[in-house]
């Protein structure tokens, strides 16, 4: 058995506790940081800082983007993406990348993914955007799927665990599980049941993480 545990960081305590259910705390701790980028940079980092972990999970539910993640589906990513860091012009959105400021886009660990993908045979895999202002009309669903051609769904704490992970040289990955498409804003239609049993279906392949 590997000397030190994962670390799967959720965003509430209901996502948290899911995977709990299924996982051996000594194998796999779970920690619910709060909502957003800067919580779960901050609340990341911290958790790293006090204990060493082979590996960090960004894990919880997500939206989808239609066409290309089914609601109740779950998603491997291969790139976490803070699609609003950035500046708006009069021609469009410019990412941070573009302005000289750094990079919007933190890569997840080849190893991690592949391992993933190998448990998860079902899952899709592709770019998961990270957002402080999740989606909520087709327009912005649309300007979305043109600029992130790859990406398979959004959530708001990937890039903020991806960036405290860089930071400590622990490698990273991001998985997620499918409540909504992105688009309109219908919490009816929403089925998060669905998305909570996949995240439990899901938590063995992390336990199983070399």
């Amino acid at each position: 058995m590997n000397a030190y545990p994962i670390l799967i960081v959720t965003a509430v305590a209901a996502e948290a506790d899911a995977l709990r259910a299924e996982l051996d705390p000594d194998l796999v701790v779970v920690e619910a940081v709060g909502v957003g980028p800067a919580a779960a940079a901050a609340g990341t980092a911290r958790l790293l800082a006090a204990r060493t972990y082979r590996a960090v999970i960004s894990a919880g539910i997500a939206g989808g983007f239609p066409g290309r993640a089914a609601v109740g589906g779950t998603v491997l990513a291969t790139r976490s993406i803070a699609a609003d860091l950035g500046a708006e012009t009069p021609d469009g959105f410019l990412p941070v990348d573009e302005l000289g400021f750094g990079s919007s886009v933190l890569d997840c660990d080849p190893v991690l993914v592949k391992a993933l993908r190998a448990a998860l045979p079902g899952a899709v895999t592709g770019d998961v955007l990270t957002l402080s202002t999740v989606t909520g009309t087709a327009a912005t669903a649309d300007r979305l799927a043109a600029r992130f051609p790859q990406a398979v769904a959004e959530a708001m704490e990937g890039y903020g665990v991806a960036c405290a992970a860089a930071g400590a040289g622990v490698p990273f990955a991001e998985l997620r599980t499918v409540s909504n498409p992105i688009g309109p804003r219908d919490r009816a239609a929403w089925r998060l049941a669905d998305a909570f049993a996949a995240l439990r279906a899901a938590a063995p392949a992390v336990a199983a993480l070399p």
